[in-house]
């Protein structure tokens, strides 16, 4: 049975799941229809939401160092091999998970010590979208090895109206052990290249 995280709440993976290497980061949403919605009222735009899920990948200054080190739609996998995204859902139709990156532990390079997964909506100020109109998000982690989720964080959408991205979780290396924390920050910011200026 996995873990239901409230904001804030840090994890012991290799408590949780002891020999853990290989795990999956699901995150899901679904997109409010209603007129009115957000921060644009009633000019917010009832078009689906293009949310993007990102791994930044950052060194023990908590710092982003370069373009590898960012896996997202346009740039699937690390060089290590170590994170994989597995392609974009450009409208979070269906149950489930919308986007899932793969995560093998074992093989993040050891100048890499915190994973941040973020979400942003794709074109958002010209699309007059923001993240009131996008409900039932979550982050979820997987042991891949039994299908065993570890990890549940679910995120309400009211304090979030007026935000166009989202900090949901970081999985970090704290004393040769891998944990990991259920952030729920939502940021205000015009795309990827916008969010990545605040680790740089």
């Amino acid at each position: 049975m996995g873990i239901n995280l409230q904001k804030g709440q840090r994890i012991s993976l290799a408590k949780e799941a002891p020999g853990l290497t290989k795990l999956m980061c699901g995150l899901g949403w679904d997109v409010s229809k209603r007129a009115g919605g957000g921060v644009f009222g009633a000019f917010s735009n009832t078009k689906d939401c293009d949310l993007d899920a990102s791994v930044i990948c950052l060194n023990s200054n908590d710092k982003w160092t370069n373009q590898a080190n960012v896996v997202y739609f346009g740039n699937l996998s690390h060089p290590s091999g170590a994170i994989t995204h597995l392609g974009d859902n450009l409208t979070g139709a269906g149950d489930g998970d919308d986007e899932q990156i793969l995560i093998d532990l074992s093989r993040i390079p050891p100048d890499i010590t915190k994973l941040v997964f973020t979400v942003n909506i794709y074109e958002s100020i010209s699309r007059k979208q923001d993240f009131g109109q996008v409900k039932n998000a979550f982050v979820r982690l997987v042991n891949t090895s039994n299908h065993q989720e570890l990890a549940r964080y679910n995120l309400s959408g009211a304090e979030y109206t007026g935000m166009t991205g989202m900090i949901m979780a970081e999985i970090y290396k704290h004393n040769d052990e891998w944990k990991m924390g259920a952030v729920g920050n939502g940021i205000s910011v015009n795309g990827l290249g916008e969010l990545l200026k605040s680790y740089t």
